[in-house]
């Protein structure tokens, strides 16, 4: 079955399922290996703290991401969308944070949809794809 023409912006979650090779990665591999796919630069920030927590050497994994996918900086206009988004979802979901704010304006600044398996975005079903 072929992907529409959706932009897809890799959260966290699917990248660290991805590169574990678990069921949740291999649903996440047909969005990350297609054409129109962004990484937030927060994620990195992420990743990277969650790898060298576990020791885990993820310079193969970051040139992969950065060869796969268009890195999004945080600028001021996403960083405003951001806060907005953060004030609407703390009020629906207790343990919401600013980074799943980040990772959710950048998908919609870009049209596109957030490939996760993070509960925080279950209800969001227009602005997801959930891959667990």
């Amino acid at each position: 079955m072929p992907l529409d023409e959706k932009q897809y912006v890799i959260d966290t979650f699917a990248w660290i399922e991805y590169f574990s090779g678990s069921v949740a990665g291999k649903r996440a591999k047909r969005y990350i290996e297609s054409d129109r796919v962004y990484t937030p630069t927060i994620v990195i920030s992420e990743l990277v703290n969650k790898y060298l927590k576990h020791g885990v050497d993820l310079t193969d994994r970051l040139r992969f991401i950065r060869l796969k996918t268009t890195l999004i900086p945080l600028d001021d206009e996403l960083a405003e969308t951001a806060g907005r988004i953060q004030s609407e979802r703390k009020k629906i979901v207790e343990r919401w944070g600013i980074v799943d704010s980040i990772i959710l304006a950048t998908a919609r600044t870009k049209g596109g949809k957030v490939v996760t398996g993070d509960e925080h975005f279950r209800d969001l079903k227009l602005d997801t794809v959930m891959i667990k």
